[in-house]
C-alpha cells in the first residue's frame, strides 16, 4: 500500500466531517504557498495545514501542521475564516468534508523543509497567487485576507 492510498483511506467517504487548519503566511510581502502531494487538492497550491488532533487546540494543530508541512516555526495572529468544504463523487456521494479553520501567522523560526505531503514550496507576491492554480480552499482563505482579490 503506498502512501498516497493509506492518506485517502483514512479521508475518503468520512462517516463525519473532518476538521482542519491552515495556515497564511505572510513574509516580506510574499505568501508561503505548498503544492499538495495528496487528495483533495493533489498538485494543487494551497496554504500550509492539516487536520486536528484529539484533544489539540485549533491554535496548536496550526503551529504542528506548518512545521511538520514546511519545517517553519510560526505564531497565531488571528482567525482569518470558518467553512465547509465538501466534495461529492459522481454518484452525489459526500467524497471529502472538512471544516476548516483557517489562521493569519507569523514566522517564528525553523528552517525551510518540505515533508511528503508536500511536493513543492513557494514564496509568492499577491498577484503571482492569483494566477496560479490554488485549491477552492486555499483561494478562499487569501479572499477573506486581501478582501476578495483573487475571486
Amino acid at each position: 500500500m503506498t502512501d498516497d492510498t493509506i492518506w485517502n483511506d483514512k479521508r475518503k467517504y468520512p462517516s463525519m466531517p473532518l476538521v482542519g487548519v491552515g495556515a497564511v503566511l505572510v513574509k516580506n510581502g510574499k505568501i508561503l504557498l505548498v503544492k499538495r502531494a495528496y487528495d483533495p487538492g493533489a498538485g494543487k497550491w494551497s496554504i500550509p495545514g492539516g487536520l486536528v488532533e484529539i484533544g489539540e487546540k485549533l491554535s496548536q494543530a496550526c503551529t504542528r501542521e506548518v512545521e511538520e508541512e514546511t519545517g517553519l516555526k510560526v505564531e497565531v495572529l488571528e482567525l482569518i475564516n470558518v467553512f465547509d468544504m465538501i466534495d461529492r463523487d459522481d454518484e452525489g456521494k459526500v467524497k471529502y468534508h472538512y471544516v476548516l479553520v483557517d489562521f493569519l501567522v507569523k514566522l517564528s523560526g525553523g528552517e525551510e523543509k518540505p515533508n511528503a505531503e508536500v511536493s513543492e514550496m513557494r514564496w509568492v507576491t499577491h498577484e503571482q497567487a492569483k494566477g496560479m492554480d490554488l485549491t477552492r480552499t486555499a483561494r478562499k482563505a487569501l479572499d477573506e485576507l486581501f478582501g476578495g482579490a483573487l475571486a
